[in-house]
């Protein structure tokens, strides 16, 4: 029992994303650019990634970001990946710059397992303010303390999970 507990809250060892098996690989995100793009509302495109509005939005644009390569959740990244998180606030911002969203209202992160819906690397992309209190407390902004990037919390925003990444740390529930 103590071992998942320990595992629930800093990360179990996960697999790298260059190692998962094609049934790892299946999952509903991926069809967002390949079998059953109409059943989402595709907002931007590249080679790598690809943003559709959420369909349980929680603020007024809530889209989805993911990277088109299947990798699992943000507790699978290492320092290897930093540049891609990079990239993703990067197209992140500018998707909120074609909506006119102030930068002060702009909200961007993961959910950690267990507290994802799909398993697979998606950025939740927002402009405050949420459109409900339940919908706030989904996306808890837990500030670090001592030498911890983010507090004890579910989700990360993504300038958290990057500062945590370059470390050489893994971004989990637990204080990172």
């Amino acid at each position: 029992m103590f071992p998942k507990l320990f595992h629930w809250i800093i990360g179990k060892p996960q697999p790298s994303h260059h190692e998962l098996s094609n049934s790892q690989r299946s999952c509903i995100f991926c069809e967002a650019y390949s079998t059953n793009r109409s059943d989402f509302d595709i907002l931007w495109e590249d080679q790598e990634f690809v943003a559709f509005r959420d369909i349980r939005p929680s603020a007024q644009h809530h889209i989805q970001l993911i990277p088109k390569a299947h990798i699992e959740s943000i507790r699978i990244l290492s320092q290897k990946d930093v540049n891609m998180l990079r990239r993703m606030e990067e197209i992140g911002h500018s998707i909120l710059d074609t909506f006119n969203v102030p930068v002060s209202r702009r909200k961007m992160g993961f959910h950690i397992p267990p507290f994802n819906s799909v398993l697979h690397l998606h950025l939740h992309v927002q402009s405050l303010p949420y459109i409900s209190l339940i919908y706030r407390l989904k996306y808890p902004s837990v500030r670090g303390f001592g030498g911890y990037e983010k507090g004890f919390s579910w989700f990360a925003e993504i300038s958290q999970a990057i500062r945590i990444l370059e470390k050489g740390h893994r971004v989990t529930v637990a204080p990172c």
